[in-house]
């Protein structure tokens, strides 16, 4: 059994998070990228491909966490054109029956074991994952024939959707699906569904619906449902390192778990599921409210609280209230910074993203903050507003729109 992991892409809706592809965002210490490769390890799956595009990351971030014995393949994409394309660079890699998966599918422990199964009880040649959604209409939704999944209807009509089941990025497929993609009279960006839809016409297939979906990571704020969900699985382990300084009257209430050479100091109070990385320091009289992702070399001061956010390593930040909110690598955060996250009328709010307002569908929701940016003290955002990547914000600036370079 093989995996491709489809890595490629431009995550231009995930900005101002997008310096690196999406699935190169940390959690849990390790890339997202990662869990779903340790997910197909655990399934004893060590014949692994990734595609990425071109300059990508990933592949350097993968060889970096190499502690899961594997030794993956590298491909890449050289432009952006959808999936299917991005699937045929690996084609040579592909000997046996293969998963296809996204690189954000950290449940791919537990999804490949039950396709597996499905597969062999089914005598399928294609398994589908799914899930179910209340508003088919937005996705690729299965039509089935009885238990045989038979297409793909990509967003259908409203009120004529053939089923409630969204299809996710996870698939199994027999190697001779490259026969059926190269086939296709064109080629084009959504042909991958096109060549699933003819596969499924000559072949058996299966489906495996999910209990709980894994977002897709169109949008930033969607990592807090990818924090929820690694905080339940079992690669969270609360646990402090033996190597960390825990000083006096520090409180810790919950699942907390403090990596190697972190040091939090006194009165600090810190409530789980709270993950604190390697090499960080966390300052006198913090509140940490979770749930709460802090990468390593992380810094903060005195008096500074935060809560249910996600900090990418390297990040310092003095006083100050950070809450719902997601940084970057490397920035700095004067102290006094405030980042606002509710509307005084408690509905839901709304972010501009590429010149559109979309709803977050979080009545909760501060800022994302970019890579390498600078934040004079004394500053804030309203709720929503994003800072891209390599900015820099003057002491006193209240942000009511989002920042770009």
């Amino acid at each position: 059994m093989q995996a491709v992991i489809i890595a490629a892409g431009e995550s231009s809706r995930f900005w101002p998070l997008n310096t690196v592809h999406k699935s190169a965002s940390s959690l849990l210490g390790k890339p997202l990228v990662y869990w779903t490769v340790k997910g197909f390890v655990d399934n004893n799956i060590k014949d692994i491909a990734v595609v990425c595009s071109k300059g990508s990351a990933v592949p350097e971030l993968l060889k970096q966490e190499n502690d899961l014995g594997v030794s993956l393949q590298f491909f890449t994409q050289q432009e952006p054109i959808g999936t299917g394309n991005a699937l045929l660079q690996a084609k040579s890699f592909v000997k046996g029956e293969f998963f296809v998966s996204w690189p954000n599918k950290v449940i791919s422990k537990s999804l490949a074991k039950k396709m597996m199964e499905q597969k062999a009880k089914d005598k399928a040649q294609a398994v589908l994952a799914g899930a179910e959604t209340k508003t088919p209409w937005d996705y690729g939704v299965a039509r089935l024939e009885g238990k045989r999944v038979v297409e793909i209807v990509e967003n259908p009509e409203q009120g004529k959707e053939p089923s409630n089941l969204k299809v996710t990025g996870f698939y199994l497929f027999e190697p001779d699906f490259f026969e059926y993609y190269e086939k296709l009279p064109q080629h084009h960006e959504a042909d991958f569904i096109e060549a699933i839809n003819n596969y499924l016409k000559d072949k058996t297939g299966s489906l495996v619906t999910l209990e709980e979906d894994v977002p897709a990571l169109k949008y930033p704020w969607e990592l807090f449902l990818m924090q929820d969900i690694l905080f339940r699985s079992e690669n969270f382990k609360p646990s402090i390192h033996k190597t960390a300084t825990i000083e006096k009257n520090v409180v810790l209430k919950g699942d907390v778990m403090i990596g190697e050479n972190t040091v939090v100091k006194a009165n600090t109070v810190i409530e789980g599921p709270c993950f604190i990385g390697a090499n960080c320091e966390i300052g006198y009289n913090n509140v940490l409210r979770g749930p709460l992702d802090i990468e390593r070399n992380v810094k903060t001061g005195s008096f500074c609280e935060i809560k249910h956010s996600v900090i990418q390593e390297g990040t310092h930040l003095h006083s100050g209230y950070l809450g719902d909110s997601l940084v970057g690598k490397n920035c700095r955060i004067g102290a006094g910074f405030v980042a606002a996250n509710r509307r005084f009328d408690r509905k839901n709010i709304f972010v501009v993203v590429k010149g559109k307002k979309v709803d977050s569908g979080f009545t909760h929701l501060g800022t994302a903050i970019g890579d390498n940016t600078r934040i004079g003290i004394q500053s804030g955002t309203m709720p929503g507003v994003l800072i891209g990547p390599g900015c820099a914000v003057k002491p006193g600036t209240m942000l009511f729109e989002n920042l770009i370079q």
